[in-house]
């Protein structure tokens, strides 16, 4: 396994929607290569989740290990359940140190596939519900910021036009 490079607030891939992984590549060895990195590069780096752009990748797939439970989703949909929200902190392996109050929803229902092709569809709430938004936002080219009320926002904007990490 291999600790992929992070890509930071700024790379275009951060942006960029990604591609749905075609059912053919499902179970490939690129696959499965790029899956156990990203577990590789999101313990690494201290993370919750890690969807593929945030390693330069474009594929629609992204990994999360919260409070121990562990995993990947290929090709992830979700919808609410319900209508009750949370809000809390939430920050961004992609932008160090900027973290901001984010509205979700307290429970969706998760689908995709794994790397073996196993359907993927479960219930998740609090934290992991939290992850799966996120992630599937980087997937869709969104990043939390956007998510931040206008204060927050321009604060946090801010803070990176000060970080070192931003102006390296």
């Amino acid at each position: 396994m291999t600790v992929l490079s992070m890509r930071y607030f700024g790379d275009p891939v951060l942006r960029t929607v990604a591609d749905a992984v075609p059912e053919a590549s499902v179970g490939d060895t690129h696959l499965r290569t790029l899956v156990a990195d990203m577990e590789e590069t999101m313990e690494h780096f201290g993370g919750v989740g890690l969807a593929a752009n945030q390693v330069g990748v474009t594929k629609r797939v992204f990994v999360y290990n919260c409070d121990g439970d562990a995993g990947h989703v290929i090709n992830p949909t979700w919808e609410a359940i319900g209508e009750e929200q949370q809000t809390g902190p939430e920050g961004c392996l992609s932008i160090p140190e900027i973290r901001g109050d984010v509205t979700r929803a307290q429970r969706v229902r998760l689908r995709g596939v794994t790397v073996d092709g196993d359907p993927v569809d479960r219930e998740v709430e609090g934290l992991l519900a939290r992850c799966v938004q996120h992630e599937t936002d980087h997937l869709n080219g969104v990043l939390f910021l956007t998510h931040l009320p206008a204060d927050q926002r321009k604060q946090a904007m801010q803070q990176i036009r000060q970080s070192e990490w931003f102006n390296s």
